[in-house]
């Protein structure tokens, strides 16, 4: 029997702001965008990766009022999980990245535990973590 991670969802403030870092800075493709009830779904993914898929909504998409606050609470103190990309040039990256206006967290450094790495928040707040394997 196989199993993989097919989709991981990522709560945004704006879905339109947040495809401008996903897709623009990060280079993520647009998959699918899908409107119903006054929000939306945004689905993007990676050449590299072709079954996994990241989903954009807005903390209210599809959730009882109550736990869409909940959730927006969360996403405004910025302790929603981080998301960790991996890439095969960190340096490029993080150039294409920080040139988006994106808030610089850390700049690449070396880690004690192996990776290369940087960070990032998204428009939304989200700590999103940039990733190099050690050479």
């Amino acid at each position: 029997m196989d199993i993989a991670l097919q989709y991981c969802n990522i709560t945004v403030n704006n879905v339109d702001d947040s495809l401008a870092f996903y897709r623009d800075a990060l280079g993520l493709e647009v998959r699918n965008d899908v409107a119903s009830g006054g929000f939306r779904w945004v689905t993007l993914g990676s050449a590299a990766q072709p079954g996994l898929e990241i989903v954009l909504s807005e903390p209210h998409a599809g959730r009882s009022q109550a736990d869409g606050d909940a959730l927006q609470a969360l996403l405004t103190k910025g302790v929603l999980p981080m998301m960790v990309f991996r890439t095969d040039d960190l340096d490029a990256t993080f150039e294409k990245v920080q040139a988006s206006g994106a808030e610089v967290l850390q700049e690449p450094i070396d880690q004690s535990w192996g990776p290369r790495d940087c960070a990032f928040r998204d428009p939304s707040g989200n700590m999103v973590r940039i990733s190099q394997a050690k050479k």
